[in-house]
């Protein structure tokens, strides 16, 4: 086939007149354009389903069964088909006057640049379609010039998931174009992929001038040093973004340091997620710098960093010492704590009730051997005795489902709330006997007999 490109136009004629309406071998270039402009009748009396067989002819690839199966449906889920561009060409000929699908998923199908070019060219002119998912396609710096020149036109898309496309520093440059002035698009996922030192600087300017993302997730990239310190001047003035997850970018103290000035001025962020960033105890204080001066965080997940039981009295501290302060969630699931911190902590919550430490548990240094608490199964027990219930019972006023696995904040509340004489420690020792996979249910199944 001398030429890759085809149009609407070419296969609706193909369906009048029974042959294609230009010679693949004529060395003539087809239509790269997808919109349509032209023959309304003539296009009208073909459907989606003819329009699809026929391009893959065209092409030369085979449909894809699922497609031909799902036409109606507004979810349209195809990760993993192998689509390859030829396929993604058929695809977008078959659906660009399709006015039902508002999610396409097409994760991990080798699109590559060529392929992005004609969903692109579909998608810009779409009204309907307002999450999509290209993740995984290998789509480069080319991809992401197709992909910006697309968001300058669609007026649809809510939510990008571009995760995985080996995209460069330079390529940051393109998103931070086309989404400066963007108010539509609220959700976008750059995870994994290799932004650093520019990319942050093209990013945090991108932050700075939109108004319209509420979820940014930018986790496994480069983002350090410089980088880092741009982003979070981005951040400081954003006035939209809710959601943040910046995981896996090694931060380090500098950048601990940029987000605690962005946290003392950004007052739209409930959820902060800096897990394995490379920061320490020190870099924990000088964020805690900006927790203490901001009231609407809500979530903050910091596993895997470098910090010991005096990170994580800082943390509690900034709370504690904070009135206003909205948190709900600490997340230092790898930290061992000692008795001190399980003291401030109580302290904490009864002025902050909402507040949910997850920590690694109980191993750090105690000078006093402390007096040995009862088993926290066995006061559930003897106060279950005392007024005649079944341990049964308790589970299940819990368990509204009867799945008997429960949300370990939905087992603490109950507990907190009940007249049961455990104070955190046990309560605590009680969440990691029940949920020893860490998976955030407390599983009872074998503590009952049926």
């Amino acid at each position: 086939m001398a030429q890759s490109s085809l149009s609407v136009e070419s296969l609706c004629l193909e369906t009048q007149n029974g042959s294609p309406a230009t010679d693949p071998d004529s060395g003539d270039e087809w239509d790269t354009d997808l919109e349509l402009n032209d023959g309304k009748e003539t296009r009208r009396s073909v459907s989606a389903r003819e329009l699809y067989l026929q391009a893959c002819r065209l092409v030369g690839v085979v449909p894809v069964s699922y497609f031909l199966r799902n036409l109606g449906n507004t979810n349209l889920n195809l990760n993993h088909h192998g689509l390859g561009p030829q396929g993604a060409q058929a695809l977008a000929i078959a659906l660009v006057s399709n006015m039902t699908i508002i999610t396409l998923e097409l994760e991990d199908n080798c699109l590559f640049a060529e392929g992005t070019k004609y969903l692109a060219e579909m998608i810009k002119g779409s009204c309907t379609i307002q999450n999509l998912n290209l993740s995984n396609n290998h789509l480069k710096s080319a991809g992401a010039i197709y992909m910006s020149k697309m968001l300058l036109d669609n007026i649809s898309l809510r939510t990008i998931k571009l995760s995985g496309n080996e995209f460069r520093e330079e390529d940051a440059k393109c998103f931070t174009d086309a989404l400066s002035n963007n108010y539509r698009v609220k959700e976008l996922d750059l995870s994994h992929n290799e932004f650093s030192e520019k990319g942050g600087e093209h990013l945090g300017q991108m932050l700075a001038n939109n108004e319209g993302l509420e979820m940014l997730n930018l986790s496994w990239n480069r983002l350090r040093m410089k980088g880092a310190v741009a982003l979070c001047a981005g951040l400081k003035v954003n006035i939209t973004l809710k959601y943040l997850d910046l995981s896996w970018n090694g931060f380090g103290n500098e950048g601990a340091l940029a987000l605690g000035e962005a946290l003392k001025f950004n007052n739209t962020l409930l959820h902060l997620d800096l897990s394995n960033n490379r920061i320490t105890n020190e870099g924990v204080g000088l964020l805690c710098k900006g927790l203490v001066a901001n009231d609407t965080l809500k979530v903050l997940r910091m596993a895997y960093n470098s910090l010991t039981v005096e990170g994580a009295l800082a943390l509690v501290t900034a709370v504690k010492n904070t009135p206003k302060s909205a948190l709900e969630e600490i997340n230092i699931s790898n930290v061992l704590v000692n008795e001190a911190f399980l003291h401030l902590l109580e302290l904490t919550c009864q002025e902050h009730q909402a507040l949910e430490v997850l920590y690694g548990g109980v191993g750090g240094f105690i000078a006093k051997k402390l007096p040995r608490r009862p088993d926290p199964m066995k006061v559930i027990q003897d106060y279950l005795d005392e007024r005649k219930l079944r341990l049964w019972d308790f589970f299940r006023n819990i368990d509204k489902d009867g799945s008997m696995r429960v949300p370990v904040s939905d087992f603490r509340k109950a507990v907190q709330q009940s007249s049961i004489p455990l104070d955190r420690f046990q309560i605590e020792e009680l969440v990691q006997r029940l949920d020893k996979d860490r998976s955030g249910n407390v599983d009872y199944s074998f503590l009952i007999q049926p």
